[in-house]
């Protein structure tokens, strides 16, 4: 067994464990990344959910998260706008080779995959080191980056699973007592994503049923939507579609407490959901014939070190995801927990109120903006709404997360990166969500570098340095006050962002900085598409093509995520000729706007926001 030693220690290559490594490293702390499988990033492309979910708004596109779209757009042919459950959609291949050239572009940042951890060590109550099958490493600080929190359980942490009552936070949403969907359901459900291919004739090889099939459970899955609707859900580049699908799909939540029982049991929990995955992909070719089967060669195959027997094997690989998509984890017990009171919009307002400590500092650094989403197959819970209109489309209220959330009450030397933070079950279904924990383990990684450099454990670290390190990171600043009309391009977004970090009190209820919003060029990837506008409701257009020709008289959905196109689109009135450069999006049939020219007076006006 080899003994290393390291100053930041990362265990799990998942979302948010990937995201801290980096940002550690950047900042200079000598780090290991310990990882269990071959590629890093977890959701975003290990577990195959290449089909991220909020923070989609420009204003929102930051930090690590920001410079991972950027670097897709550079890398993915094709571009990003094939399905309708998100703007960004992409190979998984692509997303991994992202982060692997980010990790060895770092020196000090040694990755080792195919381990996972075994034992904490610990003195009192600090925990300075872990062992693994090959490797026992000491660190001034480890963080937490497994997908279902196993340092937590390991290290013998305080730590939640499941449900919380309403008299425990008071939570608008939460159950006062057991019931029949929380009894069968005591996390979200997981899934485990599988790729399929359009072969274009029918040629595909048949999928076989795997040893448990019951076909007739996926009866009605797309009921509602035509098949070409339902596969353009997940399509990406090259005529794949990522099966992530949640009505009577692949979502699978038999048991679950088997995930944190003991090694053997999650792994037949995830033997059953990966076979489940394998029937609804039979279940397609079945129904919509062999033009469709598996995507060959998507994720590589997992290899594990003879010393873990208890690992899943060949359960991943070539079509399937390498691990399930884990929706929520063990959850910490920390200094602070986030509650669903902490995600809903204040009274009167489009924005959730700031995280402030005792001293009435803003705690916040990280941010998120989705709907409360949970899955529970079969069953809804109705959760306190938190969506709203902006950019012609529905989007949610933004929030904040507190650096509190990431730290145990009691023990030292470690911190959380993941799903595994201290938030509720029920706020949880807003925190999990992929560009959200990008940011947690970008916050984290950085605060673990800064106690590294000043000597210092987690909860004795500044926040404002913090803040201000994440506010000035020359890499991928971060923003951590929500404003919809100030990207990170603005010149006055470090200013306002200091200044409500300074003056919470002032916080505007509506998300908007007192600025105008500036004209920034289109990013490049759209085509001109001449047209007439007409506004259905607020924050509802259309947009009647005229050119390209061969579009002509198609309407689509007119929407956009840039503030600056935001206002002038909400200054347009129906019947006026517009130029738009964008890019249109067939499977959502929406017009993705990134800039606009009125015609209505016979010259052209820049669409620049009036003054």
């Amino acid at each position: 067994m080899d003994t290393l030693q390291a100053e930041v220690l990362v265990v799990g290559g998942s979302t948010g464990g990937t995201s801290a490594a980096i940002q550690a490293a950047r900042r200079g702390a000598k780090t290991i990344l310990v990882s269990e499988f071959p590629w890093l990033g977890g959701m975003l492309t290990a577990a195959g959910v290449c089909a991220p979910d909020g923070n989609e708004l420009e204003g929102f596109q930051t930090g690590l998260w920001g410079a991972f779209l950027q670097e897709l757009h550079q890398r993915q042919p094709g571009g990003l706008h094939h399905a309708w459950v998100s703007f960004f959609t992409y190979d998984p291949r692509v997303g991994a080779e992202i982060f692997a050239d980010w990790v060895r572009s770092l020196p000090n940042l040694h990755w080792i995959s195919g381990q996972v951890p075994l034992a904490v060590h610990q003195q009192g109550d600090r925990i300075t080191g872990v062992r693994f099958p090959d490797y026992d490493i000491t660190a001034e600080i480890v963080l937490d980056g497994t997908e279902l929190g196993d340092l937590l359980a390991l290290a013998e942490i305080p730590h939640r699973w499941g449900w919380d009552w309403q008299p425990d936070w008071a939570e608008p949403s939460a159950p006062k007592e057991p019931n029949q969907l929380t009894q069968r359901y005591p996390i979200q459900a997981p899934t485990w994503v599988v790729m399929l291919q359009d072969f274009g004739e029918e040629v595909a090889p048949l999928i076989p049923p795997s040893p448990r099939a019951d076909l007739t459970c996926f009866e009605g899955a797309w009921a509602g939507y035509d098949a070409v609707q339902f596969l353009d859900y997940g399509r990406l580049p090259g005529d794949r579609f990522m099966i992530n699908w949640p009505q009577q799909g692949n979502d699978y939540g038999e048991q679950l407490d088997r995930l944190v029982h003991s090694p053997q049991a999650r792994q037949t929990f995830e033997q059953e959901a990966r076979w489940y995955a394998q029937d609804f992909a039979c279940f397609i070719q079945a129904q919509l014939g062999r033009r469709y089967g598996l995507a060959p060669s998507i994720f590589p195959e997992a290899t594990f070190p003879e010393a873990s027997p208890d690992l899943p094997r060949g359960l991943g690989g070539g079509a399937y995801a390498l691990h399930p998509y884990y929706r929520e984890s063990r959850r910490l017990q920390g200094v602070v927990t986030l509650c669903e009171q902490d995600i809903l919009p204040q009274a009167q307002g489009r924005v959730a109120s700031l995280p402030l400590n005792s001293q009435g500092q803003v705690e916040a650094i990280a941010l998120g903006n989705y709907v409360n989403d949970h899955h529970y197959p079969g069953l809804e819970w109705p959760f306190q709404a938190k969506a709203l209109r902006w950019g012609g489309r529905w989007t949610g209220t933004p929030f904040t997360l507190p650096y509190s959330c990431l730290i145990p009450v009691h023990t030292d030397g470690v911190l959380v990166c993941e799903k595994n933070i201290s938030v509720s079950h029920i706020a949880n279904g807003a925190t999990r969500l992929q560009p959200v924990v990008l940011g947690i383990g970008q916050a984290a990684g950085m605060a673990a570098a800064l106690c590294v450099q000043q000597g210092c454990q987690p909860r004795d670290l500044s926040i404002r340095t913090l803040q201000d390190a994440l506010l000035c990171d020359p890499w991928a600043p971060a923003t951590l006050i929500p404003l919809f009309n100030l990207p990170p391009a603005h010149p006055e977004w470090r200013h306002w962002q200091r200044y409500y970090l300074d003056h919470p009190e002032n916080y505007p209820l509506e998300g908007d900085a007192p600025v105008r919003s500036t004209h920034s060029p289109p990013s490049g990837s759209g085509q001109p598409f001449s047209g007439e506008f007409e506004r259905q409701a607020a924050q509802t257009y259309s947009f009647r093509l005229v050119e390209p020709t061969s579009l002509s008289g198609q309407t689509v959905q007119l929407v956009t995520l840039r503030p600056q196109v935001n206002e002038l689109l909400q200054a347009c009135a129906s019947g006026q000729q517009l130029l738009i450069e964008g890019v249109l999006n067939v499977a959502g049939n929406w017009l993705l706007a990134e800039s606009v020219v009125s015609k209505k007076y016979g010259s052209q006006t820049v669409g620049d926001v009036p003054g």
